[in-house]
């Protein structure tokens, strides 16, 4: 028997006051549990928090309004938009259903589960025990559209999908700017996301997408502009911060994209199983009997790899 899938939340859509708090100048992050209609013109200041099971089905309609502060420098610890779960007395709260439509955002998006707010412990802890990657997904966001987005990075990885995330969509979308590391960074236990139909001409650090520990991703019919940087990488981070990997990158589609500025030396436009466990901190995970505890390889199996075009271009001299 088919699962039937969960219902989709709507919240309510936001008040006049609301709206006026959300465009104004203020300094502290806004914190959204209403759907806000935005029109041309108008823009977001403040950093936006969709946060926990009260911004179920909250999410702004841009309509070409503008979020975020152009030209200034973006971070991990105060991302532009952030979606995250909460921990409570009695378990993880996670928002679902959360929506960013027609937006022009600068700066960055993080959506993340445990771990969330730079505390490692809760991750660390659950990664040592087998259920790991079930208990993560079950405490992330789900349910996330990103829609018709111009999003321009400002130094720090512009979409981060944190661990346990799944059911997100970023599509119809164009990424620009720059970023220190890579434009769409897939972190462990996530999946079942899909990147499609986004143009990518940013000028990266590393790679343009990051698999780590990721599965059941589609990433299709996407433009990557790569300036002799890789494309896609599919991997599995080893013992980083002594946190446990148990899923592989496996199971994930990446079809119909284009590839153009790959450099004739060492292509790299896609690379399934980029590590192998050369990395110096894959040790930090030991003493377990499951994940990259017992083996440091990425294992990146029954990936799907096909109809991509690759366009040289780029030359080291």
């Amino acid at each position: 028997m088919d699962q039937i899938a969960p219902p989709v939340v709507e919240a309510r859509a936001c008040t006049g006051d609301e709206i006026a708090a959300l465009t104004s100048d203020a300094p502290a992050p806004i914190v959204l549990a209403c759907r806000a209609t935005l029109t041309a013109g108008q823009t977001v200041k403040s950093r936006v928090v969709f946060e926990g099971a009260a911004s179920a089905g909250a999410g702004i309609a841009c309509n070409g309004a503008q979020i975020g502060r152009p030209g200034v420098a973006s971070s991990v610890d105060a991302p532009t938009v952030l979606i995250q779960s909460v921990s409570t007395p009695t378990g993880w709260s996670r928002p679902t259903d959360v929506t960013l439509r027609d937006c022009i955002v600068h700066g960055n998006i993080r959506v993340r589960g445990l771990g969330a707010g730079g505390d490692l412990e809760p991750i660390r802890a659950s990664s040592r025990t087998a259920d790991h990657t079930a208990t993560t997904q079950a405490a992330a966001p789900t349910r996330i559209r990103l829609t018709n987005l111009t999003l321009v990075a400002t130094g720090s990885i512009p979409l981060y999908v944190g661990p346990g995330v799944t059911d997100l969509t970023f599509e119809a979308s164009r990424v620009s700017g720059r970023s220190v590391s890579t434009a769409v960074y897939l972190d462990a236990e996530s999946a079942g996301n899909v990147i499609r139909g986004v143009t990518f001409s940013i000028r990266t650090g590393r790679e343009q997408i990051a698999v780590d520990g990721a599965a059941r991703n589609r990433i299709e019919h996407n433009t990557f502009a790569l300036g002799g940087r890789g494309g896609v990488f599919l991997y599995r981070n080893c013992g980083e911060d002594g946190v446990i990997r148990h899923q592989t990158p496996s199971d994930n589609v990446i079809t119909g994209n284009t590839f153009t500025g790959v450099r004739w030396l060492w292509p790299n436009a896609v690379v399934v199983g980029s590590r192998e466990g050369r990395r110096r901190y894959c040790a930090a995970d030991t003493g377990w009997a499951f994940g990259s505890s017992v083996d440091d390889a990425d294992h990146a199996e029954r990936n799907v790899v096909e109809r991509n075009v690759i366009r040289f271009g780029w030359r080291p001299f």
